[in-house]
Order: C-alpha cells, then sequence, then structure tokens
C-alpha cells in the first residue's frame, strides 16, 4: 500500500516563502479546501492518506515533500535551505519514523525535497536556490550504500527542480525544457510541457494515473495521448504560494 502524508494549510500561509512569483493574496478557505480535494483524490486512488496536524504559525507547512526524501530502506531528513521551514521537520520526521530509520542532512548542507526526482534506483537532484552541492552530496553518501545513484541537474527560473520536471514512471519524464538542463536524462524519455503552460511540468504520477492542476489543459491533453489517465483538480490558490501537486504530499510504499 501507498502511504500519503500531507497536512492541512496552515492559517499564516500568506506569510510564505516566495523565489519567483510576485506575492499575491491567498484565499486561505479556499486553499483548505483545495487541499481537501486533494487529499480526497489521493484517498480515492487508494493511498492511505495520513494527515499531520497542523502548523498555523509554520506558513509553508503544508509543503511536506520538502523535510525528507524516503527511499524503501529509509528516510533522509533534509536541511531546507529556507531556515524560517526548517521547525517543519520535527513532526514529519516523528511520523515517517514510524514506517523507515531516519537520517539527518548536516551543517552545510541545505536540500528540500522539492529537487528530488526519484526514477527508479536514480535519484536527480536539481541544484536550485533551495539546495547546495553540499546537500546533494550528501544524499549521495546516505544513499550509495543502498543502491541508489544521485544526478545533479543544472536549474533556472524556477524554486524547485519539480517546478521544471517530474517524473511518470515508464522511464518518462514531464519537462519544461526552459527551466532545466536536459542532459541528465539522456536515458529517459522527455515528454514536453505544452509551450503555453510553462509551469505545467509538476505533475503527480501514481500508477498510471496523473494529477495535473486543472489550469493546464492542453498539458493534460499531451498527457492523455501519452496513455496517462489524467485527474484536473483545482490547486490555484495553493499555486500562489509557489507550490504544486507534488509539494502537499510526501508518498512511499509501507513496510510489512
Amino acid at each position: 500500500m501507498l502511504i500519503a502524508i500531507t497536512r492541512p494549510v496552515s492559517a499564516s500561509i500568506n506569510r510564505c516563502e516566495l523565489g519567483y512569483l510576485p506575492r499575491r493574496e491567498i484565499d486561505f478557505q479556499k486553499a483548505a479546501a483545495q487541499h481537501g480535494q486533494y487529499e480526497a483524490c489521493l484517498a480515492g486512488l487508494g493511498l492511505r492518506v495520513v494527515s499531520l496536524a497542523p502548523e498555523p504559525e509554520l506558513p509553508d507547512a503544508v509543503f511536506v515533500e520538502d523535510p525528507a526524501v524516503v527511499v524503501g530502506e529509509v528516510a533522509i531528513m533534509t536541511r531546507m535551505g529556507a531556515i524560517s521551514r526548517r521547525p517543519e521537520a520535527e513532526s514529519v520526521a516523528r511520523e515517517l519514523g514510524r514506517y523507515r530509520p531516519l537520517r539527518w542532512l548536516r551543517e552545510p548542507a541545505t536540500l528540500d525535497g522539492g529537487d528530488v526526482m526519484h526514477a527508479g534506483a536514480t535519484l536527480f537532484v536539481g541544484a536550485s536556490l533551495r539546495t547546495n552541492a553540499d546537500g546533494i552530496r550528501q544524499l549521495e553518501a546516505e544513499l550509495g550504500s543502498f543502491g541508489y545513484s544521485v544526478a545533479p541537474v543544472e536549474i533556472r527560473d524556477c524554486l524547485h527542480m519539480k517546478s521544471a520536471c517530474c517524473y511518470l514512471g515508464k522511464q518518462t519524464v514531464l519537462a519544461n525544457r526552459a527551466w532545466i538542463d536536459p542532459a541528465p536524462f539522456r536515458e529517459l524519455r522527455i515528454l514536453d510541457v505544452a509551450p503555453e503552460e510553462p509551469w505545467a511540468a509538476n505533475v503527480l504520477a501514481i500508477g498510471e494515473t496523473a494529477i495535473v492542476p486543472s489550469c493546464f489543459p492542453a498539458t493534460q491533453r499531451i498527457l492523455e495521448r501519452a496513455g496517462w489517465n489524467v485527474i484536473p483538480v483545482d490547486v490555484s490558490e495553493i499555486m500562489k504560494a509557489e507550490g504544486g501537486v507534488t509539494c502537499m504530499s510526501l508518498i512511499f510504499e509501507s513496510r510489512p
């Protein structure tokens, strides 16, 4: 069974960290309703949704993907690039410790989970505003003994790598090539987002299904033609905080 750790939208989300988007007012009630629909979508696909307690004073706490990287054998607690976000890790670690042994990245490493794209035995890691070379090296050192390789990827013009590309399964990456160096993906098939939808690469693939923000209909059609079942979800308020559909859950296989 797949487990999805989530957390409700914080009442303070309008104080969220931003890297590239201008600050716009976020309707908290609407964002909370959109998040509830997102959780219902995950549950409808058969995932067991584990919702953490709210963190009303941590504006970005809904983005539970960033504090950890989970593989089959272990969970790596990251050291997030935004200092204001580091307190989010404590409650995520408490829950993850029920499922995996925990390891922690150390100073001077910084790394956000949103910069890590897991494709088979390879973890592609974006070199971003939030993830530095020490973070990439420490992640590689922690996971190498388990047979995983780590491949750095240069990104530009977006906060996290998963804003620019996401793994769909079947050796396929959905990408906006303008925001990444595609060279590390030479052994994978790259499916391009619709050119008029540069932010559409952040999709969440669960088996044959892709959860896609409803504001990207052209990219939805590209995915459907490529063989994926598409579920559109409205995350318009959460996108104002530079979030997306991968950011709001930490998904991994349960262990016997």
